[in-house]
């Protein structure tokens, strides 16, 4: 098989994998009508660790090297209590916003507020990650006042801070678990999320059986296919796609959230919702595009 063609079919594995995590939003609406936010991503996040086992006897076979399990279980740890606090806000945002497509929006953030925040790495960003954040910020104004110009709702606000906790996870996975294997990393970091959750649903819900078979679809949207399936696909697919082009495919997945909530839960944005969505998606594009050429001048 050629480049050229083991690219298109990695680049279409990661348009698979933004299609699986935009319409994860809608999973995690319809979840929300049957159980608490600790309990649906305890259960989620639990069944999407054990979904991945599978994935490492395939990818990632063999004891690795002198101390690495250990470096594996603190970087994974740690990334994961942040996984746990951003999942927990998005999913509060989701049940206050009760909109896939507004939350899909509001979270795609990270994609710009990462190369911001990496100023405090020594890390200079360019005219087009100013001008991508001065879009989305707009956006974010309209998508979250559609239907007058009044003060955010505390959903807004939760989304917002869920997509700064997204960009410090980002961050904090480049620079510390660059020398570990990426599936087992993903396992603990999703473990740890879980073991979060769990406590957290101990203490402030009380779930029931019942609930949790009712909200089995979403349940099972949100491990196998978010967690388990899309992750795997994501590891094929970066394997021979530019990590530029990969961002710019992965930032479709705002758009196709807006999509599942259009079809599947009948959410009308209005024009100044969609006028929203669109800022804050040219302005991840556009920080998107920024990465790309520091990445051809590298």
């Amino acid at each position: 098989m050629t480049d050229r063609k083991k690219e298109t079919l990695s680049s279409l594995c990661l348009f698979l994998t933004s299609l699986i995590w935009g319409f994860a939003f809608v999973a995690q609406v319809q979840g929300m009508e049957f159980m608490g936010a600790f309990t649906f991503g305890g259960v989620r996040f639990a069944m999407g660790a054990l979904a991945l086992l599978p994935v490492i006897l395939l990818f990632e076979r063999g004891r690795g090297r002198p101390g690495e399990a250990r470096q594996t279980l603190l970087t994974g740890a740690l990334t994961g209590v942040i996984l746990f606090i951003a999942s927990t806000l998005q999913q509060y945002g989701i049940l206050l916003t009760q909109s896939a497509g507004k939350s899909g929006f509001i979270t795609g953030l990270y994609t710009v507020l990462t190369p911001i925040f990496s100023i405090a790495l020594g890390k200079r960003p360019g005219l087009l990650t100013a001008l991508g954040a001065v879009s989305a910020f707009a956006g974010l104004y309209f998508l979250s006042v559609p239907e007058g110009f009044g003060a955010v709702t505390l959903g807004d606000a939760l989304l917002v801070a869920c997509a700064v906790f997204w960009a410090f996870h980002i961050m904090m996975v480049d620079s510390l678990a660059s020398r570990v294997r990426p599936i087992r990393f993903s396992v603990v970091q999703f473990a740890v999320c879980a073991i979060l959750s769990l406590i957290s649903m101990a203490l402030f819900e009380q779930p029931t059986l019942a609930a949790l078979w009712a909200g089995r679809v979403p349940l099972l949207y949100g491990a196998f296919f978010s967690v388990g399936i899309a992750y795997t696909l994501q590891i094929v697919g970066q394997r021979h796609v530019p990590p530029a082009k990969a961002a710019i495919i992965f930032s479709l997945e705002s758009l196709f959230a807006a999509l599942g909530g259009f079809l599947l839960l009948k959410e009308q944005l209005g024009w100044k919702g969609w006028l929203g969505g669109a800022l804050m998606f040219l302005g991840i594009v556009l920080s998107q595009v920024n990465i790309k050429k520091r990445a051809k001048a590298v």
